[in-house]
Formats: structure tokens, C-alpha cells, sequence
């Protein structure tokens, strides 16, 4: 599939891009070449092949799902103005 320069123009119209002539020439030259490596690519027998979601065989590491961190809350509680049930009491702002 090639793009002609009329076809790049309203691309550019569009997009909201102001090219010279000369401009458009080179990004219809820049969007072909573009176009055709992905012909290219879809050209390619991929039968029998997996899709991956990755390109490298990577496994995330995983760790231990345990507690690391100390209870600080009564600590926390024990500063706030108002508290309740282990909750932070706030007064009401929306009536």
C-alpha cells in the first residue's frame, strides 16, 4: 500500500501540519518506506508460532507474600485528635 502526496497532504491537514511541497514529498517518500517494511513483516510466515507478551523469556521473580513492616498504628492513633474502633473520627463536612 503506497500513499500518494494528495493522500499525504490531508494526513497533514489532519494532523494539523503545515508542509511545503517539498516536505510532503519527503514524508510520503518517509511513510512508504514505512508502510513497506510492514508489508515486509506481514509477509512473514508466522504459522505455528506462538504470540508472546514479551520478547525475552522472563519470569518475574516472586517473593514470599509475609508481613514486613512493624504495627505502628496504636503509635498513630495515640496522636490523633479523635479516634474510635481503631477509625480516625473526622468531623462532618457535607450535609
Amino acid at each position: 500500500m503506497a500513499l500518494t502526496a494528495t493522500e499525504v497532504a490531508k494526513i497533514a491537514h489532519l494532523a494539523r501540519l503545515a508542509l511545503t511541497t517539498e516536505e510532503e514529498g519527503q514524508v510520503t517518500a518517509r511513510l512508504n518506506d514505512i508502510l513497506g517494511l510492514v508489508d515486509h513483516l506481514q509477509a512473514a510466515d508466522t504459522a505455528g508460532i506462538e504470540p508472546m507478551a514479551h520478547p525475552l523469556d522472563a519470569i518475574q521473580p516472586l517473593r514470599e507474600d509475609t508481613v514486613t513492616e512493624t504495627d505502628h498504628r496504636e503509635q498513630y492513633q495515640a496522636i490523633a485528635p479523635a479516634t474510635e474502633a481503631g477509625c480516625y473520627l473526622v468531623p462532618k463536612v457535607i450535609e
